[in-house]
């Protein structure tokens, strides 16, 4: 793999969404400022296949302020969450892009002719292209708690949004009206045992959504059976083992993330040590489960302790399926071929590596470090850590960031 590029050093410009559009052209990222950079693929690196990985800055804009809810004495911070790329139907680029309890519906690609500006002199002055991006429509008041998903459907007119209790149904053209379609909030808020963590809209089937929890399990929902889908079509649970059960074992269980794969097929899901496959026919186990950083296992009660251990990360499948991929601490991703090849261990850093450079695999051991390759899982440092990672849906092209770094990585040519 070979190293694009990376940056920044503001607390505020921490990245907190990364997403590659559906052609793969453009790459846009969010941070905690409500800011969103969109990078586009360089036009000569299309015909330079070792060059097809190198994205430049097209567009910044601020997506989200920060505001006060003043019914709730509550601070929205300006943070992005999620962002979702819409289909492309003309030379505009649309996205919708969350933070706390809002939805914004941008548009990326209103051009400005360079041959409209021009001096005092009345003297024609050529300017590089210039990009503005826009809100077109912003989505407010359907949610009370945290928004943690978006997903736009299939039939490119719907998407919903998924908060701690509840999941909404919006149509893209009426911000004033949404359908609540999964609502698991009870009576009692004191009976309330398990929150919803995130959702996703089937790749094909636009009746069809799943949503994960707290506890681990993935429900599958069907909005032809009723409006409201308080009943699930599937539940996808693994039956827990009563003698490894600990203190951790249901925070360590929750899913932060929940994917189709592009077939529609398979679903993947991320809890907090593990990445497990489903195949949509079979609820009772998964067909697969790939152990991502299992050495951390014996070191849950100082991650309880740091928090580290309510982290969320995300999951991406390759352009084909064929592959997987999920972030860990210390700047590691870690890759794992469906093949039943054993997973790999990368990691993203300016400083063991270089633009062009092939990165290195590594090995984490449970005592001191023996070889170059290798090093102690007491040396991690968790403060580094992949949360948020995106691959490109037509090539062998990944993106990821850490703290305020994005990292671009290109699958090296034979």
């Amino acid at each position: 793999m070979d190293m694009g590029m990376g940056g920044g050093d503001c607390c505020s410009d921490i990245i907190s969404a990364v997403e590659f559009n559906h052609s793969g052209e453009l790459l846009a990222t969010g941070d905690r400022g409500g800011r969103i950079v969109i990078f586009q693929q360089e036009q000569e690196s299309k015909a330079l296949p070792q060059s097809r990985g190198e994205y430049n800055v097209y567009s910044t804009f601020q997506s989200h302020e920060p505001e006060f809810d003043y019914l709730k004495s509550l601070e929205i911070e300006e943070k992005i969450n999620k962002i979702r790329w819409l289909p492309q139907k003309n030379a505009a680029h649309f996205l919708l892009s969350t933070n706390g309890v809002y939805l914004q519906f941008e548009e990326d690609g209103r051009y400005k002719d360079p041959t409209s500006v021009t001096t005092l002199r009345g003297v024609f002055q050529p300017m590089d292209l210039m990009v503005e991006a826009s809100p077109r429509r912003v989505y407010a008041n359907a949610h009370t708690y945290h928004i943690n998903s978006i997903s736009v459907n299939s039939d490119n007119e719907t998407y919903l949004s998924a908060d701690d209790l509840r999941i909404n149904l919006w149509h893209l053209d009426f911000t004033d009206r949404s359908f609540n379609i999964v609502d698991i909030k009870p009576t009692n808020m004191e009976e309330l045992t398990e929150v919803i963590t995130a959702s996703e809209f089937h790749p094909l089937q636009c009746n069809t959504f799943v949503y994960g929890s707290s506890k681990g399990s993935v429900r599958l929902c069907d909005m032809r059976a009723a409006a409201l889908c308080d009943r699930h079509s599937k539940l996808f649970e693994e039956p827990e083992d009563p003698s490894a059960r600990s203190f951790f074992s249901e925070i360590i269980s929750s899913v932060s993330d929940v994917k189709f794969s592009h077939s529609g097929r398979y679903m993947m899901t991320r809890d907090y040590l593990t990445v497990k496959i489903w195949d949509l026919n079979m609820e009772s186990r998964p067909v697969e489960t790939y152990q991502v950083h299992e050495y951390l296992r014996s070191k849950l009660c100082s991650l309880y302790e740091n928090d580290c251990i309510f982290d969320k990360f995300e999951c991406c499948w390759s352009q084909d399926d064929g592959e997987v991929m999920t972030g860990s601490y210390n700047n590691f991703f870690r890759m794992f071929g469906r093949d039943g090849q054993p997973g790999m261990t990368l990691e993203a850093s300016w400083e063991s590596s270089s633009p062009r450079c092939p990165l290195r695999p590594w090995r984490v051991c449970a005592g001191s470090r023996r070889n170059d390759d290798e090093i102690g899982v007491d040396c991690l440092d968790f403060s580094r850590k992949i949360l948020h990672t995106s691959w490109h849906p037509q090539d062998g092209i990944i993106a990821m960031a850490t703290i305020n770094n994005l990292y671009i990585f290109q699958e090296k040519l034979n």
